[in-house]
């Protein structure tokens, strides 16, 4: 039985004008209900509150962009899109249920952990659930900013074998198709790295918070969870059974990492936000990539931003380019205070490790 994660965007379930188009998402239900009927589990990311609820507060001209108003639109709208969905499964005699989630879900290991195990006690209960960020409440510095991130990192928590974006475009292009008539389909991408990002661009439409770009990188964070993921048109007739068999022309393909990261350390890289950034040198920086040891202090060159012990922080090499993240051992203080010691140089008895290699995780890219 393999478990598929369907992200849709907000260009995608709306019109022209912004409202919610319920054909499209009755059409993305029977397509999860056919897989539901082989015996697939589902879970659907999908996007739009703030769009269903813009029509019923009668804001659709001028948009709003301040962040209470969109917040209590998203509130507004969110009940009204889970309708939507609800009546659409309960057409199929299907049970959908609603997951709403935030950052912070994922940054603290407990809530991290809670996720996990109701997304996962619903997919055994027989229930779709359907996934949005909490637009309601989400702050506006600590945010997903788009769902395919979070589709990503949903997929991770469920232990997906395939991610299915949703988009208004066929798939990732050597050019954006929109101003180059001669931009071709890229079809299988064996691995995302910072430089294909870049080249796909911002954000893709009006309504939509996402673009290409955004894709890739949730791409890139589901192939380090060991998830082939298909970027394809949500408009394409049986897309969700072409992405699953692996059709060829289905989308552009990314494919999972031969070596994955294991799930403390992908929470790690991709979920746990960071609180400041330790600089090292050459030195410490080719042990860490090439020898997975621990951060010492004797590499350490300077630090940035008031992080605690416990907290996430980036690791940047001389040229400032971050290439690891980890959990901080000591604070920034202690950091401060003892970079560029050895180890017999420090009190002893202390634990002398900046991050431990246990807690580090080098970033491709």
């Amino acid at each position: 039985m393999a478990t598929a994660v369907v992200k849709i965007g907000t260009s995608s379930v709306t019109d022209a004008a912004g409202a919610i188009a319920e054909d499209a998402i009755k059409k993305l239900v029977a397509e999860v209900a056919a897989l539901r009927g082989e015996g697939q589990r589902v879970v659907v990311v999908t996007s739009g509150a703030i769009s269903a609820g813009l029509p019923r507060l009668g804001l659709h001209e001028p948009r709003p962009t301040d962040m209470p108003t969109l917040q209590a639109v998203a509130a507004v709208g969110q009940s009204r899109l889970m309708r939507v969905y609800d009546d659409a499964f309960s057409a199929h005699d299907i049970v959908c249920g609603q997951v709403l989630l935030a950052p912070l879900d994922f940054i603290h290991r407990q809530q991290y952990l809670h996720a996990r195990q109701t997304l996962t006690r619903l997919l055994d209960l027989g229930v779709v659930p359907v996934v949005n960020e909490n637009d309601a409440v989400a702050d506006d510095e600590i945010r997903f900013g788009d769902n395919d991130r979070l589709a990503a990192l949903v997929a991770h928590l469920v232990d997906a074998d395939l991610l299915v974006l949703l988009t208004d475009t066929d798939g990732v292009f050597t050019a954006d198709p929109r101003l180059d008539a001669n931009a071709t389909l890229i079809e299988d991408i064996v691995a995302v790295d910072a430089a294909l990002e870049a080249a796909a661009g911002g954000a893709g439409t009006e309504r939509g918070s996402g673009g290409m770009a955004s894709k890739l990188a949730a791409a890139r964070i589901a192939s380090r969870s060991g998830v082939l993921t298909v970027i394809a048109a949500a408009a394409r007739d049986g897309v969700l059974a072409a992405a699953l068999r692996g059709d060829a022309g289905t989308g552009t393909v990314v494919r999972a990492a031969d070596k994955r990261l294991g799930r403390r350390k992908l929470w790690i890289a991709f979920a746990l936000a960071s609180s400041g950034t330790i600089t090292v040198d050459d030195g410490a920086r080719s042990a860490l990539i090439e020898r997975g040891t621990s951060l010492l202090p004797a590499g350490v060159t300077g630090t940035r931003g008031a992080f605690n012990e416990g907290d996430g922080v980036e690791i940047a090499g001389a040229d400032g380019v971050v290439f690891a993240k980890g959990i901080a051992a000591h604070g920034a203080a202690w950091v401060d205070g003892a970079k560029g010691k050895r180890s017999d140089a420090l009190s002893p008895g202390e634990d002398h490790e900046v991050v431990h290699r246990d807690d580090l995780v080098v970033l491709d890219g």
